[in-house]
């Protein structure tokens, strides 16, 4: 996908560092003084269930300034089926070109080539405020259910968006997040020594 803006490709061997630092600006604080993501995308892309083909990054002006990417997943259906789906993220844009436009298109490009590989549905926790412009919309209106969530609990946070209309139409489930992206806090801050030093900040809106 091309503008006189921007590029969106696969993300190579060569660009590893540079998304991983990429990811670690984006996400510095804002959900937990510093951040694990940077590690999470670093340690997803051996996971089995990792999607080489639908793994990109956005470039403009020869700079790397989005990256998204995918994994497989599965709903356990209450009738006993495991059904396939997506999910996907770490996603980010470069902190100085956020709220410009770039995430959405970044996105929209994403799922169209995931799409156009017979994928049926994506589902991840994000904000609807931004999400809902991509087509995504509440997990709990297709009758899937987040894991280890409490009943009654707020499930806001959990969204879905249908690849193929209908496709969730007779499941209801469980939605079972990648072991991957579970990581131990001292591996994070053994991998995030290599980076250049941040400080960490408890700031309000923090969810950790």
């Amino acid at each position: 996908m091309d503008t006189n803006d921007f590029t969106i490709r696969q993300e190579m061997q060569e660009d590893h560092r540079e998304v991983e630092n990429l990811v670690r600006e984006a996400f510095w604080n804002v959900y937990r003084p510093g951040c694990s993501e940077h590690y999470v995308i670093h340690v997803l892309r051996d996971d089995p269930a990792f999607v080489k083909e639908l793994d990109f990054v956005m470039e403009k002006d020869g700079k790397l300034i989005g990256q998204n990417m995918f994994m497989r997943t599965v709903i356990d259906a209450d009738d006993g089926r495991a059904v396939p789906v997506l999910t996907m993220g770490p996603i980010c844009i470069t902190p100085e070109l956020k709220r410009k436009g770039y995430g959405k298109k970044l996105l929209d490009f994403c799922l169209e080539k995931a799409s156009a590989m017979g994928y049926g549905a994506v589902l991840f926790e994000g904000n609807i405020g931004f999400y809902g412009h991509c087509g995504f919309t509440y997990a709990r209106d297709f009758g899937i259910r987040y894991h280890d969530l409490p009943e009654g609990a707020d499930d806001s946070f959990f969204l879905c968006k249908e690849l193929i209309p209908g496709y969730l139409d007779a499941v209801k489930g469980v939605y079972q997040t990648p072991q991957g992206y579970y990581v131990d806090d001292t591996d994070v801050e053994e991998f995030d020594k290599a980076f250049p030093k941040k400080e960490k900040l408890k700031l309000p809106g923090q969810i950790f």
